[in-house]
């Protein structure tokens, strides 16, 4: 059990780096005039100008968010990079890196072709994107189990889950003014979806009660893979007979989805304050080809018929009764290929974003603002307050910093943009860069840095 363990304390430490390959819009842009892609956190956002963003280089961010840390499972112990499980690190110092429940997530969507123009009687952008999601949620008594080993004590491991999709997205915006109440500003995003893959795994319930007189252990598992061609692999355990998914098999890739999605905003200007409202991405896919592997309901363990012989030639021999105990344990995470269940809808993750923002009059080119974005999407949901400062002492520069507070803890970001006719470039972080390891991945799993280049007209 302890080497199950470590093998998923190693695949979790690989999610954490693929998280932190990601991309998104910096939250450090949204009060910033000059930042080009301001539409795609608040659909209401135009602008004076016409734009055609780089191609795959419009916007650009690599970015991860949660409060499980690299910190918290990569160690450096005497020279050497060793996980936490690792006898030479104190149980208590261990543990105390870990929350009762853990996450690590990043939402990327990265811009292949952009543009903005004005028509219509408003402001359009049109964008072909790619948009990936991965999400890890882990009990701190998952952490606990590894690092402390067999113990007298219960261990509920329940809520541990896994959430993975990917998908293009082809969107038309279009903001305008309202004539008939002055200084509001609505506008609508349609995104047409095409869904690449999806896959979910979820523990309903996982628990291991280890006790003098005997073991109990609980598992109710579900795993979804939504990929097209897609298939998993069987196995026999040899001393039950059972035949559980033990791999999976991929023969061609292609889409497998469709759906559709819509970004709603709105933005109110009075007197000096600016207030702003957008629904981000409500909508859905329908996923096909999905491949169910389940425990098939609760399973049982219960160790308490379990008798030990010291007689090594004897049918329940101490080496023969633990091979035993070893494979109605392992028997316990063994999943049965359930075949195809054809199609399978998911909502997407929506975000909300609400904004006020203050230019002082004496002034004008000095702004405040307050932004609140919420991740809505179950388990994987997450909010954050950022407190910016924004500045444009001149037409062709802006730059803003900030201070966030929020699920995944403190940041500090900022954004710098220059925009003159015909090139306009951006840098920001949204969770400035702390120590990296020896690895190159950040210590804190928030980090962030933002670029993009476009061609204004």
């Amino acid at each position: 059990m302890n080497t199950t363990y470590k093998k998923t304390i190693a695949i979790l430490v690989s999610l954490m780096a693929m998280a932190a390959a990601s991309a998104q819009n910096t939250y450090s842009g949204y009060f910033l005039d000059n930042y080009t892609y301001r539409s795609q956190m608040n659909p209401a956002f135009g602008s004076d100008r016409n734009y055609v963003g780089f191609p795959g280089l419009g916007n650009v961010n690599v970015a991860m968010r949660g409060n499980l840390h690299t910190s918290s499972v990569i160690y450096n112990l005497d020279g050497r990079t060793v996980l936490f499980t690792n006898p030479g690190i104190g149980v208590e110092e261990a543990m105390s890196k870990f929350h009762d429940h853990n996450r690590v997530q990043s939402n990327l969507r990265l811009n292949i072709l952009n543009a903005g123009f004005k028509a219509f009687g408003g402001y359009n952008t049109v964008g072909i994107n790619a948009v990936a999601n991965v999400a890890v949620g882990i009990p701190g008594s998952f952490f606990s189990l590894a690092k402390e080993g067999v113990a007298n004590k219960t261990y509920d491991i329940s809520n541990l889950r896994a959430h993975a999709d990917a998908y293009a997205e082809i969107a038309f915006n279009h903001s305008r003014e309202i004539p008939q109440v002055k200084g509001l500003r609505v506008g609508a995003a349609m995104k047409f979806l095409v869904g690449m893959g999806n896959v979910d795994a979820y523990f309903h319930q996982a628990d291991l009660t280890l006790g003098e007189n005997e073991w109990i252990a609980r598992t109710n598992a579900d795993l979804y893979a939504s990929v097209k061609g897609l298939t998993y692999e069987t196995d026999i355990n040899k001393h039950t007979g059972h035949e559980y998914v033990s791999g999976a098999d991929l023969d061609g890739f292609g889409p497998n989805g469709f759906g559709m999605a819509f970004d709603l905003g709105a933005e109110y200007e009075w007197t000096d304050w600016r207030f702003s409202a957008a629904l981000l991405d409500l909508g859905f896919i329908s996923w096909g080809n999905t491949r169910w592997a389940s425990t098939g309901g609760l399973k049982t363990v219960n160790t308490d018929a379990f008798t030990f012989n010291v007689d090594d030639d004897a049918a329940n021999s101490f080496d023969n009764e633990l091979d035993r105990l070893r494979d109605q344990l392992s028997e316990l995470y063994e999943l049965d290929d359930k075949g195809d269940m054809g199609t399978r809808t998911r909502m997407l993750g929506a975000t909300l974003n609400l904004g006020a923002q203050y230019r002082l009059p004496v002034y004008r080119k000095l702004s405040f603002g307050l932004l609140n974005s919420t991740r809505i999407e179950g388990h994987y949901s997450w909010t954050q307050f950022r407190l910016s400062a924004n500045v444009e002492p001149v037409r062709c520069f802006s730059a803003g910093a900030n201070l966030a507070v929020g699920t995944f803890g403190c940041s500090f970001g900022w954004v710098t943009s220059v925009k003159v006719t015909g090139f306009n470039m951006f840098l920001g972080m949204d969770h400035t860069l702390g120590k990296l390891a020896k690895q190159g991945l950040p210590l804190s799993s928030n980090a962030s840095v933002n670029l993009g280049i476009n061609f204004p007209f």
